[in-house]
C-alpha cells in the first residue's frame, strides 16, 4: 500500500480513470499541448490519450491546432464558456444568481477598502512593498487569487443573467413543440 493510501489520501491516478484524467487535463489547458505532454501529465498510455483527445475533438470540447509541424490540443473555450453558462442557468434560479453576484461585489468592495486599491492588479503591485511581512504577502497573494476567480465568476454570472430569459423561452418553446408532437 502506498504511503498516501495509508494516510487516507489517494492520488488522482488511483481514483480517476485514465480517460477522466485526460479529459480533466485537456479541458483546462492554458496553452496548446502535445499528446505526449498530456499523456505524461495524465499518467495514461499514449494510445489511450490519443484516442480520448480525438473523441474530445469530435465532441467539440477541444480542438487541434498546428504549432509548426506539430499537432497540439487546446480547449474549445467557446464551447466550455457556453456549457458553464448553461449549467449556471440550469442549476440556479435567477434570484440565486443575483444573490451570488451581490456577494461577489460585496467581497471585492471589502478588499478595495481593506487594501486601498481598485483592482487586483494594483494589489499585486503592492507585493513589492518592502514593509510587508511574509504573512501579509501570503494574505495578499491569496486575496489576489480569490479576486481573479471572483472576476471570472462575476462575468459568467452576468452572462447567465443576460441570457436567462432567452433560455427559459427556448425551453418553453421546446416543451410546447414536444407536447404538440405527442398529441
Amino acid at each position: 500500500m502506498s504511503e498516501s493510501s495509508r494516510d487516507g489520501v489517494r492520488s488522482w491516478s488511483e481514483t480517476d480513470s485514465a480517460r477522466e484524467r485526460i479529459r480533466s487535463i485537456a479541458e483546462t489547458l492554458r496553452e496548446p499541448r502535445s499528446v505526449n505532454w498530456i499523456s505524461d501529465q495524465a499518467e495514461a498510455a499514449w494510445g489511450t490519450t490519443k484516442e480520448e483527445l480525438e473523441s474530445l475533438v469530435e465532441q467539440g470540447r477541444i480542438r487541434r491546432v498546428a504549432v509548426g509541424d506539430a499537432t497540439r490540443y487546446e480547449p474549445d473555450y467557446t464551447t466550455l464558456l457556453f456549457e458553464e453558462i448553461r449549467a449556471l442557468i440550469g442549476d440556479n434560479s435567477r434570484e440565486a444568481l443575483r444573490d451570488e453576484l451581490a456577494a461577489i461585489t460585496e467581497e471585492v468592495e471589502t478588499w478595495r477598502e481593506t487594501y486601498g486599491v481598485e483592482t487586483w492588479e494594483e494589489l499585486e503591485r503592492s507585493l513589492a512593498d518592502d514593509d510587508l511581512s511574509s504573512e501579509d504577502l501570503r494574505e495578499r497573494r491569496d486575496v489576489i487569487g480569490f479576486w481573479r476567480e471572483n472576476e471570472a465568476d462575476r462575468q459568467l454570472i452576468k452572462h447567465a443573467l443576460s441570457l436567462y430569459s432567452d433560455v427559459e423561452s427556448a425551453r418553453e418553446t421546446m416543451a410546447d413543440a414536444a407536447d404538440g408532437a405527442a398529441s
